[in-house]
């Protein structure tokens, strides 16, 4: 069976850091590319972040550039999600997924999230 997990959430104060990880089994790691999305309250769950599947290409939205880094260990499984100078506003759940390539829409597996929460 598939797995992806998301963990590290918690709550963070403004400015702080908090970095996520990702879990991942079942499916061939390295050959998929890895996304990072997340939910806030009332709000529709929007992309983050992405990495290639050899970890050599980074994408980011434009609320987190420069503020959140995105990383892999392919050998380990498991996707990382760097988040730094935290502002309420990323408060939500996020998620990681597996997907064919960043640029496309096309998730194969979704992971279940973890809460991350930024206030003072």
């Amino acid at each position: 069976d598939v797995q992806l997990q998301a963990y590290g959430g918690g709550l963070v104060q403004p400015g702080g850091s908090l970095t996520l990880s990702c879990a991942a089994s079942g499916y061939a790691f390295g050959d998929h590319a890895i996304g990072w999305f997340r939910q806030a309250p009332g709000k529709e769950r929007e992309g983050v972040s992405c990495i290639s599947m050899s970890g050599r290409s980074e994408y980011y939205e434009d609320p987190v550039k420069g503020r959140f880094a995105v990383s892999r260990d392919n050998a380990k499984k498991k996707a990382y999600l760097h988040m730094s100078s935290l502002k309420p506003e990323d408060t939500a759940v996020y998620y990681c997924a597996a997907k064919t390539v960043c640029y496309s829409d096309d998730v194969r597996w979704w992971g279940q999230g973890t809460q991350v929460t930024v206030s003072s």
